[in-house]
């Protein structure tokens, strides 16, 4: 009878409860008067606002993180970034490996959800990658961009500023320290025509949010493009698309703008970077106020877009973007399948796709609503910073400092949902006992 009474919790509610009590520990820590610079210690409001951020990777901030918060609460931050990244779940399982423990059916289950991997089998020579991956990436991150600030910094705070950055840009948060340095919220900008400090946060980016999955098949299979699965073959295909591609759109609509009077080498540095950063990193070289319309637009997109499944980046992922736009192209030459490097791809995905991107929009339109109804903003400024929550890419046109403390609340809830995932959210919440399934009658009705 206990048994059968005892409520068990799904891997999903597991998920999101477990970065519910990250947030609320993560807050607890940077009230303390010793975590910030501000008189008896940092808000609620600020607190929460700046855990939740970190825990979720997004890097928007109320207050300059390396002028407001002491070296004690930065190291609150970037231990919420990094467990954030990889999921809590994940570093808890690197412990219980450490210490030669075994892990139970339900402990795999919880952990294959919290990485999107697709499987039990393999699953600890998965997580031992996953986090070799990540210290090699991190390291060498580190090392490269020390090289630049040792030399601007000393030796102690030019290494801390370079690991510091190094896992932010690893784990696509955007919380950066360079407000001592260049100016409050500057993030990048002095470094704009800077190549090692660029190309290193950029490929930083590009590895986290590449997935895990994606690293375990390149491992596997090195440079063979035949052998890879199908969603590495997307994922890949998907980065170069979006990079190059949207280095080329940001290049031609700044060109003229930020880009005028400077070096062409600049430019094309600046527009890597801005097509980049988007995809939930949160950084940026250029004065994001400033873009023009189309790039606004197209970083929204970006934001919206996301890295790719089992990563450290958000969005809706590059594989839900592909899977919705190879249907909607099937569907326009009438074919019977959609099909892909060789291989089709079924209703079901199409459904779960679909379903993703649906509720991000619903989510995030309905926050700008809302926040438009609490306090009169631009319309502009409002979309970009709610698809900059949902999409945890951290960017923002200068109105997170302006918002009222509700309209900081629904963005704190776009960010829990947007690094749970809001179909995860939504499952959470309304997860019940499995039932019989019932077809209603079918009737169709006219599309289009």
């Amino acid at each position: 009878m206990k048994r059968q009474t005892k409520a068990k919790l799904s891997s999903v509610q597991i998920i999101a409860l477990g970065f519910f009590i990250m947030i609320g520990l993560g807050t607890a820590l940077l009230m303390l008067p010793a975590a910030s610079h501000a008189p008896g210690g940092a808000s609620l409001g600020d607190a929460l606002f700046t855990a939740t951020s970190a825990s979720c990777v997004t890097g928007l901030v109320q207050q300059d993180t390396g002028t407001y918060w002491t070296v004690f609460g930065q190291t609150v931050i970037i231990l919420l970034i990094q467990v954030g990244g990889l999921g809590f779940m994940s570093i808890a399982t690197l412990f219980l490996l450490l210490l030669r423990k075994r892990l139970g059916l339900r402990q795999r289950e919880v952990v294959v959800d919290s990485v999107s991997y697709d499987r039990l089998g393999g699953f600890v020579p998965f997580i031992r990658l996953v986090f070799m991956g990540t210290l090699l990436a991190e390291g060498l991150g580190a090392v490269l961009l020390s090289i630049r600030f040792v030399p601007q910094l000393g030796w102690g705070r030019g290494i801390y500023y370079g690991v510091w950055h190094s896992i932010s840009a690893f784990c696509n948060a955007g919380f950066d320290l360079m407000g001592p340095v260049s100016g409050a919220y500057s993030s990048f900008t002095a470094y704009a025509g800077d190549p090692l400090v660029s190309l290193t946060v950029c490929g930083l980016i590009l590895f986290g949010g590449t997935g895990f999955l994606v690293w375990e098949d390149l491992v596997r299979n090195k440079l063979r493009w035949r052998r890879y699965r199908l969603q590495t073959k997307v994922v890949l295909t998907m980065n170069l698309a979006l990079t190059a591609g949207g280095g080329l759109l940001f290049f031609l609509l700044e060109r003229n703008n930020l880009g005028s009077g400077r070096p062409i080498g600049e430019q094309i540095l600046s527009a890597i970077f801005d097509a980049v950063t988007p995809r939930t990193a949160g950084f940026n070289s250029t004065d994001t106020g400033a873009l023009t319309s189309g790039s606004i637009l197209l970083t929204i997109i970006f934001m919206f877009t996301g890295g790719s499944p089992g990563s450290t980046a958000g969005g809706v992922k590059t594989t839900t973007v592909f899977v919705i736009l190879l249907h909607a192209l099937s569907g326009v030459r009438r074919a019977r399948s959609s099909n892909a490097f060789g291989r089709s791809i079924g209703d079901d995905a199409l459904k779960k796709a679909t379903a993703v991107l649906y509720t991000n929009l619903l989510l995030a339109l309905a926050g700008a609503v809302a926040i438009c109804a609490i306090q009169p903003m631009e319309l502009t400024q409002v979309l970009f910073e709610t698809f900059s929550a949902i999409g945890t890419a951290g960017m923002t046109m200068g109105i997170t400092r302006d918002l009222l403390p509700v309209s900081r609340l629904i963005i704190v809830f776009l960010m829990y949902c947007g690094r749970v995932g809001s179909i995860s959210f939504a499952v959470a919440l309304l997860e019940k006992k499995a039932v019989p399934p019932v077809t209603l009658p079918r009737e169709d009705i006219t599309i289009g």
